[in-house]
């Protein structure tokens, strides 16, 4: 298991940085030896000419800082904005913020809520901070840079977002739920939503963002699985770059309409015991790097990702904000990592609250510091306490200037010191414009997963069509939302759909909980004698029907995330609740054709449904032009085309499964099936794909070399469609084991009836590389199984040798 101390791998040798240089110099002026900066220093400081290096800008100012000045650059305001607002009001007070912030403050957590402000519920998750708007966001940001810049030293604040599926914050555009995005199996789809993401938050005056999630996800009791990108390593990874690449562009510093990116949560954070939010990881060194490391690792390598937030979990008792082997020795020493490192909510204050690994916050900030923690968020509650203890001798002052220069690094990289006022009328023309609706219909279309058919889809719009179910009439867009500019429900797009050519009829059928409101600390489920009424209703309005659309799965308080012990979010059963199994029951008894449609956060583990229906369509959370997206798919409109990015199993005592399993696992049990529901990677057509063989350009290659893989999928149906094939690699014998299979390649297309497509994927030693018993990253020579087609479990196969 790994020690939060012990360095388990020898890092790579790094090139000489500037720092470095600046050591061997000494007290040299390294300024004169950078063209055009010598001579504008006469003119104004180093730190304010756009011009320098961002190292020797950072250098230049620090040199001047206090302190206090430091230490406050390494804070954020949250609950405490209430500090530097006007008494009663949520208007920036410049008096009160210098009287409360001599030295300053470094970043605001979410200036588009009212946290802070009067009659805002102080909830540990932030979702019961209701909304500023976005001309009260931008007078707020605009206010406080004003203010920062007329400081001693002029040093802008940073402001965060939330945005994992969309900027969090009222009429900004709402994309599918991550889950939903993954399984579309689309780079550049993923890479436009992000792109749009990113422009309306920094139209709203923040340039950190925090997302994306790329945290493995392999317990479906996890109510945060949603946030995730699915089960499967390479596919976090690959949907991790492409949201970066679209948050932040491809330089290290930030172009307009471009944000920092946030990765998150290092890591383990998405198998914790029992399925509860931010227990313990009990995960090896082995397994990290095989599975969990991965998709951060690319991410960092790939990318000038900006910053990471390390996980609430522990691993092998020790916690994420004060494991120095894995945020110095892996992140920074062996990736090359040389961003912000920025605390979860709470986090460092947890290590002494809920880890008890520090007596105090000063202790807690001592530990999270030396892990190389930079910036303590949502409100730097711990790090406020060391002046003194940097006063006191228990921190030492470098410790905090490496903190301090990270984060002004970022400043600098976002063009902060030079960014002119916001704009509000750029907001309102940027803010779910066309464009931006364009894009979040596409996503909702790319995003929708055939799990079963008999022939029923899609649908025809003729004679009586009932419309039933809690989430029918009702837009479910999931956790870390906010209210878009407009939204569509299945209800409405049907209707809008259908028109004059058939007659919907629609009834509630149940309710599932009691509020939709998932900043709600309890959840209460519906009422079961209302809902058994309610069922009655939805049978007599069924009745007369020649169909049944189904609307059934999740609340966003049926699967979210469990931040708090009075705020819960994670669940032992999988299968649906709030009677609609019964309803379900009810409806499929009047013998009429029943389509179900899945709109849900949590992997549908529903065996009663998924074995009686006439087809189910998974939809998870489709964002605000869902009901659109999905009234298309179910009349034949559209195709769908999306793939599952998780395993679905039948029940909860399966867990924790996933595709990717060693030899030893899944002997069987008694008196169940082994087998999952659906495996990952499944998704069915409303037409029919041929998947050959994969070929190879050689059938030999050294430890050192790469393979091609053509692989030739051709659409034998009589309907356009979209195809993801997805291409597995087994190591036949190996000194460690290792998994049966893994997903090392994926390209969805489009294909009309007739056509055939030849694709090509390159294989590197990446793809066949293991952590061997000595934790050494090798290509170990043998025979290598390589796999094509629409799932991970119809494959057929070639062999490649590695000598």
């Amino acid at each position: 298991m790994v020690s939060g101390t012990k360095t388990m791998t020898t890092a790579p040798a790094l090139q000489p940085t500037r720092r470095d240089l600046f050591a061997l110099f000494g007290s040299v002026s390294v300024a004169g030896l950078i063209p055009g900066v010598a001579q504008a220093a006469a003119a104004l400081p180093i730190y304010r000419d756009a011009r320098a290096p961002v190292d020797l800008r950072v250098r230049d100012l620090m040199a001047r800082m206090t302190l206090e000045e430091k230490v406050g650059q390494t804070i954020s305001l949250w609950a405490t904005k209430a500090d530097v607002m006007t008494p009663g009001g949520l208007e920036f007070d410049p008096a009160r913020a210098t009287a409360a912030y001599p030295a300053g403050f470094g970043q605001v957590t979410r200036p588009s809520d009212k946290r802070g402000g009067p009659s805002v519920a102080a909830v540990a998750g932030g979702t019961g901070a209701q909304w500023r708007g976005s001309a009260s966001t931008i007078a707020f940001v605009n206010a406080v840079q004003r203010w920062a810049r007329g400081t001693r030293l002029g040093i802008p604040v940073i402001f965060h977002e939330e945005s994992l599926h969309g900027y969090m914050a009222p009429d900004a555009t709402m994309f599918p739920q991550a889950i939903g995005m993954a399984g579309a199996f689309d780079r550049d789809l993923m890479r436009r939503a992000q792109a749009i993401i990113g422009r309306e938050v920094r139209a709203h005056g923040s340039h950190l963002s925090l997302s994306p999630v790329v945290d493995i996800a392999r317990d479906p009791r996890w109510g945060r699985i949603e946030e995730t990108f699915g089960e499967d390593p390479y596919l976090c990874g690959e949907m991790g770059v492409a949201a970066v690449e679209g948050l932040q562009g491809d330089s290290r510093t930030l172009a307009p309409g471009k944000v920092f990116a946030t990765l998150k949560h290092m890591t383990g954070h998405g198998q914790p015991q029992a399925g509860n939010n931010i227990g313990p990881a009990p995960i090896g060194e082995r397994e990290l790097r095989e599975s969990f490391f991965p998709p951060f690792r690319a991410v960092v390598t790939r990318t000038g990702i900006g910053a990471v937030m390390p996980s609430y979990n522990e691993i092998d008792g020790v916690p994420s904000h004060a494991n120095h082997w894995l945020l110095g020795d892996v992140l920074r020493g062996e990736w090359g990592f040389s961003g912000a490192i920025v605390s979860d909510y709470g986090a460092i204050e947890e290590l002494d609250t809920i880890h008890h690994i520090a007596p105090d916050l000063a202790g807690a900030a001592r530990l999270a510091l030396a892990a190389g923690v930079d910036s303590a968020l949502p409100d730097g509650i711990a790090y406020r306490t060391l002046p003194a203890q940097v006063r006191a001798g228990t921190v030492p002052i470098a410790a905090v200037d490496t903190a301090c220069a990270r984060m002004l690094a970022l400043k600098f990289r976002a063009g902060l010191f030079e960014e002119s006022a916001v704009d509000p009328r750029v907001a309102a023309r940027l803010t779910g414009n066309a464009e931006a609706r364009g894009v979040a219909l596409e996503g909702a279309r790319k995003a929708l997963c055939l799990l079963t058919n008999d022939g029923t889809l899609p649908l025809s719009p003729k004679g009586r069509i009932a419309v039933i179910g809690p989430n029918a009439a009702i837009a479910r867009l999931g956790g870390y939302s906010a209210p878009p500019r407009q939204s569509v429900t299945l209800l409405d797009g049907v209707r809008a759909l259908v028109g004059n050519a058939a007659t919907i009829v629609h009834a509630q059928g149940v309710f599932i909980t009691q509020s939709d409101d998932r900043s709600q600390d309890a959840v209460l489920l519906a009422d079961p004698a209302k809902n058994r009424a309610l069922i009655a209703e939805a049978v007599e309005v069924a009745r007369g029907a020649d169909t049944i659309i189904l609307a059934i799965g999740d609340t966003e308080q049926t699967s979210r995330e469990g931040f708090s012990a009075n705020h819960l979010g994670d669940r032992t059963t999988l299968d649906l609740i709030g009677e609609q199994n019964a309803l379900f029951e009810a409806l499929h008894a009047l013998g009429k054709p029943i389509v179900v449609t899945a709109i849900n956060g949590r992997p549908p583990s529903w065996p009663t449904v998924m074995a009686k229906a006439n087809a189910v369509l998974e939809c998870w959370y489709p964002g605000q032009e869902g009901g659109t997206a999905m009234a298309e798919a179910l009349f034949g409109r559209i195709n769908p085309g999306a793939k599952l990015p998780v395993t679905v199993v039948r029940e909860v005592g399966q867990v924790p499964f996933y595709y990717n399993r060693k030899p030893s696992t899944q002997r069987g049990y008694l008196f169940a099936e082994t087998a999952p529901l659906f495996p990952f990677g499944h998704g069915l057509s409303y037409t029919r794909f041929e998947i050959s063989a994969p070929r190879l350009s050689a059938a030999k290659i050294g430890v050192a070399g790469s393979v091609g893989v053509e692989v030739d999928v051709a659409n034998v149906g009589q309907r356009a469609g979209d195809e993801v094939v997805q291409v597995y690699v087994r190591d036949q014998v190996s000194s460690v084991a290792r998994p049966l299979l893994e997903l090392k390649g994926f390209e969805r297309v489009t294909l009309a009836p007739g056509e055939r497509r030849t694709l090509r994927f390159t294989l590197g030693p990446d793809a066949f590389a293991l952590w061997d018993v000595d934790m050494r990253e090798v290509v170990e020579p043998g025979l290598f199984t390589i796999m094509a087609g629409p799932d991970s479990a119809h494959l057929k196969t070639a062999t490649l040798e590695i000598a």
